[in-house]
């Protein structure tokens, strides 16, 4: 089995935004402000990283759609809605949290962080059950680039 390159690269850099969130998180648990400051930071650089990856491959390479078995096909489209709301919700809780914590609005960030985390947490989960399906436990489908889809070549 060969994983594809771009995907599992965007893929690792989610977990790692993942992973440097919940260093974050119990960091300010401990009160240790500069060591979260940083932290965060870099799971926000991690975020973003796989967020240009992702866009990238989405313009130039394209999607690959599920390539499972038609009987759970619903069910596959109805969860990657799901991660995708999530991922949204997570990306703009993301950058309030950012603001809000570069800012000093401490009231607001003390309230959104924890749910951000919450919501970012459960994005990676999702995202990593996307890959597995597209990648790993069945080989993804047909892949076709945005600029193919919508110029025609």
């Amino acid at each position: 089995m060969s994983l594809p390159i771009l995907p599992t690269i965007s893929t690792s850099f989610i977990i790692l935004s993942a992973i440097t969130m919940a260093i974050g998180w119990r960091q300010i648990k401990q009160k240790r402000i500069d060591a979260h400051k940083k932290t965060m930071t870099l799971a926000a650089i991690f975020a973003l990283i796989f967020f240009i990856i992702y866009e990238s491959r989405t313009v130039f390479i394209g999607n690959t759609s599920f390539g499972g078995p038609d009987n759970i096909k619903i069910y596959y489209t109805v969860f990657l809605i799901f991660h995708i709301t999530l991922a949204t919700s997570g990306a703009v809780l993301g950058l309030i949290s950012i603001i809000t914590g570069y800012k000093n609005k401490l009231k607001v960030h003390r309230k959104l962080g924890p749910i951000t985390c919450i919501v970012w947490f459960f994005t990676a989960i999702t995202g990593v059950a996307v890959y597995l399906l597209l990648y790993v436990f069945y080989k993804g489908g047909e892949t076709t680039s945005l600029i193919k889809a919508i110029l025609g070549f």
